[in-house]
């Protein structure tokens, strides 16, 4: 328990230290303008264009952070501070999204998968802790061996979260990639701006690497705790 405990306070420690190196780092880069005086905005719509991609809108959304490709809808929602900046932070996010426009497109493998998966996560991620902690406790109450296939099913739900943090990684470094190769090989920004670009990318890939082992090391923790406790 203790060693869990220790472990988790780890990937929590890391995941601020992420979080908050990443902020910086755009703060930062929001400093970096654009010698081509281009927005976000205008960043994102000359991409999908530049890869002949027609039925996809780019539109503002409320908050920080809150950058995201919607499939549903073929949108890329860029916050409204990258929606409306001409600095190399926003070019980096808005290039970024219209990287996951370009791999839904062209149905990139992992993001396909990524997709289906999401109906599950959502049920997954709600009930899978309920599931867990009552089956743990119909089993210390009760003494009832239901109580460990209540807590079985939670994990097995648990487990599906956990791949589909590990699923994300993949997508996001890929969208990444796509996003520097085309701001690179389209001379949308000098060295001093694709520098900054970089940098932000590779730190918000970052928070998603934390997040995944977060979810693992939640997911082995339990495993241990409901498996070694039938044994």
């Amino acid at each position: 328990m203790l060693g869990y405990y220790i472990l988790l306070g780890a990937i929590a420690l890391a995941s601020f230290l992420v979080s908050a190196r990443l902020k910086s780092k755009f703060e930062k880069y929001s400093k970096v303008h654009l010698r081509n005086g281009m927005s976000g905005a205008e960043i994102a719509e000359k991409m999908l264009a530049d890869n002949g991609i027609r039925d996809v809108k780019v539109i503002s959304t409320p908050g920080q952070l809150t950058d995201h490709y919607n499939p549903v809808n073929k949108t890329v929602n860029l916050s409204e501070a990258v929606y409306n900046q001409r600095n190399a932070a926003a070019a980096a996010v808005a290039a970024h999204e219209c990287g996951h426009a370009v791999q839904h497109a062209q149905a990139y493998e992992w993001l396909t998968m990524r997709s289906k998966m999401v109906p599950m996560v959502n049920v997954s991620s709600s009930l899978s802790q309920w599931l867990i902690m009552g089956g743990l406790i119909l089993g210390f109450g009760a003494k009832s061996s239901i109580g460990f296939y209540v807590a079985v099913a939670g994990l097995v739900l648990m487990a599906i979260a956990t791949i589909f943090s590990f699923i994300t990684l993949p997508v996001e470094y890929d969208a990444s990639n796509r996003a520097l190769a085309w701001l690179k090989n389209k001379n949308m920004l000098s060295q001093e701006e694709y520098a900054g670009a970089e940098d932000s990318l590779k730190w918000a890939a970052r928070t998603y690497v934390v997040a995944a082992l977060g979810a693992l090391a939640s997911l082995l923790y339990w495993a241990m705790q409901i498996l070694g406790r039938r044994e």
